[in-house]
């Protein structure tokens, strides 16, 4: 769908794709003014770039190399630099719609000077390029941050901060920034919060109920000590934290409590009231509250699922006899995108929650085995697919609670209480949780089979290149080890070349998005590596030859052999006799034997997250951390996850595989460098035929 609700205003961002009729290669984000559709193209009047890039500044472009904008939402995004903010900007259109609404005194959260800012955007202000070849004037805001300081009598305000469309992280036009706390004790004064998560709360409350002295309603809620809880503010904007204590504090009525809030505040203590301390935490964080002020954290509270939107709509219960399918494409960012989404890490979990989220966000590969599991009644299936499966695919986030459950239906404590490597935990999950035969059948080159649910691989560092390919990394490894596949497996899992959690063998790995395993296979037809007939002969020697493509696997047919061969360096060679299949017709066009990467583990020191391929096109990628923040403290605070649109990294792996090994690390992205350098394991589904 396009960002412009209604194109007529005519303006393009290049998102993909090359243009025709320029000079020089088209950035990615470029934006321009559609001037006219030729047969099926958008003839594009690019805005912003110089004359010395484009003389005329106008280029071809396909209707699919990008989104439809209207003149406001191209005058924002002109102002946003570099280029690749602007695609991680429309790749993320919860966020820029917001943006583009954004009225005057409205709430803002931007990034300023290394750090997340509340503000009130002031001003929108119009810039103009002296660079640009039309007078078409970009868009920008002037923004109010609140800190402490501004609110002081007789300050003298200087000039407000510019910002633009790519520097708010978050917006809102109905909670209010300036948010102060009802102060029972103190009318006169308010206690000025710093609170970043008012503009992605899930909840927005109002004042408490019951009136009166304003001590909150007759009947408090249903807390204790350790509970997660939101509290209320007079503006409706509600806060975080951890309920500390509850009781009676000297001079006042009714039931208090002392709660633990996951940002600092200015009136804040360190768990003191008056001249006695009741609980010790940091600095500015506690503050004393009647409890009729606190509610439970609707974040974590247990609410029947709503009805999948890409489900059936009588399901409004979700149990374990429920077929949630995979998120679709078209919704996976709706659904997923944000803080508070995906699956919550807790104590160790990180293993665990990236490998369940590469494995059941997007991929159905498993969904059979997940659903035959738990109709047989065993407890562990039954949460997997109830609590963990469904929820994540209908609600989008999986609390910590469900995952600790599933935990403790594993059968060791360690589980518990030490943090794994993945391939252990997809071991036990799909020979114990789910009943799975071994993906994988290997066979030796003496005749034997091992079975395995991931494979590790293991070659020497001076047979591939420095950045190697998956696909080469791969088949070095079964060549040089002798090893064949018996059969084309439903999932395959493969681990990188790195050992422990810090030493890798190369300092980058592209993921190879597709995996062709036509030549691992046993007694399978094999194409001649020169002429493309059937092959014969396999040499593992040529494996490694500079002149002969090398990292791919070696294979001829009787006259292409005797010829490549006759070469005086390769007459030294082993060749070895493959086995040809009788009932293969000669000249007939032999199958290849494809699989798809739907998913990247990646570590760093230790601590684990995913990319997750959330559909067929190429740019649809997620990434995941169960642990990108935390409120409150190590002992009793909470982890956020995160899920983010990255679709720079599909730009990335589209690219040519020569282009990928060029690639200078200091001038990607942040996830395109940490997929190349922290990848531990590659999963591959099986290509739909």
């Amino acid at each position: 769908m396009d960002l412009a609700e209604d194109c007529s205003d005519g303006y393009f961002i290049i998102t993909r794709g090359k243009a025709r009729n320029s000079l020089r290669g088209i950035q990615k984000g470029s934006v321009g003014r559609v001037q006219a559709r030729p047969g099926g193209e958008l003839s594009v009047w690019l805005l912003g770039a110089s004359s010395h890039a484009f003389p005329r500044g106008e280029v071809l472009v396909r209707r699919d190399d990008g989104l439809f904008l209207s003149r406001h939402q191209a005058q924002l995004l002109l102002f946003v630099t570099p280029a690749a903010r602007r695609l991680e900007l429309v790749a993320n259109p919860q966020l820029f719609l917001a943006i583009c609404s954004l009225a005057c005194n409205d709430p803002v959260l931007v990034k300023h000077a290394k750090a997340h800012w509340p503000g009130l955007l002031r001003k929108v202000v119009q810039i103009q390029n002296k660079s640009s070849l039309e007078d078409f004037p970009m868009l920008g805001f002037e923004v109010e941050l609140l800190d402490s300081d501004q609110h002081c009598p007789g300050r003298k305000s200087g000039p407000l901060p510019l910002f633009s469309a790519g520097d708010i992280v978050q917006a809102g036009s109905s909670c209010p920034a300036n948010a102060h706390w009802a102060w029972p004790n103190k009318p006169s004064e308010g206690l000025d919060l710093k609170i970043t998560s008012w503009f992605g709360s899930l909840l927005s409350l109002g004042p408490p109920e019951g009136g009166g002295d304003g001590l909150g309603p007759p009947e408090e809620p249903l807390l204790e000590v350790g509970s997660m809880v939101e509290l209320v503010t007079d503006k409706g904007a509600p806060a975080y934290g951890l309920l500390r204590w509850m009781g009676t504090l000297k001079g006042k009525k009714k039931t208090w409590a002392g709660v633990e809030l996951d940002r600092e505040t200015t009136n804040g203590t360190d768990g003191t009231f008056g001249s006695r301390r009741y609980f010790t935490c940091q600095k500015k964080r506690a503050v004393f509250v009647p409890l009729g002020f606190c509610r439970p954290d609707a974040r974590f509270l247990p609410m029947p699922a709503p009805p999948p939107q890409h489900g059936k709509p009588e399901e409004l219960h979700l149990g374990i006899d429920t077929d949630v399918p995979p998120v679709p494409e078209a919704e996976a960012l709706q659904l997923l995108e944000g803080r508070m989404k995906g699956i919550q890490g807790h104590y160790n979990s990180c293993y665990l929650d990236a490998a369940l989220f590469s494995l059941f966000s997007s991929s159905a590969a498993l969904d059979g085995a997940c659903q035959e599991a738990a109709s047989t009644g065993r407890e562990a299936p039954r949460i997997l697919k109830r609590d963990i499966i469904n929820k994540l695919r209908s609600q989008g986030f999986v609390p910590a609670e469900s995952v600790m459950n599933f935990r403790k239906q594993l059968g060791c404590d360690s589980f518990l209480t030490e943090e794994k490597d993945p391939e252990e935990f997809v071991s036990v999950l799909l020979e114990r949780v789910l009943g799975m035969k071994p993906l994988l059948r290997i066979r030796s080159e003496n005749g034997m089979t091992q079975d395995a649910y991931t494979f590790q691989i293991i070659l020497d560092k001076d047979q591939v290149g420095t950045a190697p390919t998956v696909q080469e990394l791969l088949d070095t490894s079964f060549v040089s080890c002798g090893l064949q596949l018996e059969e084309t497996p439903l999932c395959f899992m493969v681990q990188m070349p790195r050992f422990g959690k810090t030493y890798k063998m190369f300092s980058q790995i592209i993921p190879s998005t597709e995996l062709d395993v036509t030549d691992l296979l046993h007694n399978s037809p094999r194409e001649c590596f020169v002429c493309g007939r059937l092959a014969q002969l396999e040499c593992a020697t040529c494996l490694r030859d500079r002149k002969l493509q090398p990292g791919r696997i070696k294979q001829y047919c009787c006259l292409c052999s005797a010829q490549v061969h006759a070469h005086p360096l390769r007459q030294d060679h082993t060749l070895r006799a493959l086995t040809v299949p009788a009932e293969v017709p000669e000249g007939a066009p032999l199958p290849r034997h494809r699989l798809q990467l739907y998913a990247v583990l990646c570590i760093r020191t230790s601590h684990y997250v995913a990319f997750v391929k959330h559909g067929p096109g190429p740019h649809s990628w997620l990434f995941f951390d169960s642990m990108a923040d935390r409120c409150g403290d190590d002992s009793r605070g909470f982890n956020v996850p995160e899920v983010r649109g990255c679709p720079e990294v599909g730009d990335f792996l589209t690219q040519p595989e020569e282009t990928q090994a060029r690639a200078d690390l200091e001038l990607v992205s942040e996830h395109v460098s940490r997929l190349l350098c922290d990848s531990y394991m590659c999963l591959y589904e099986r290509a739909p035929v």
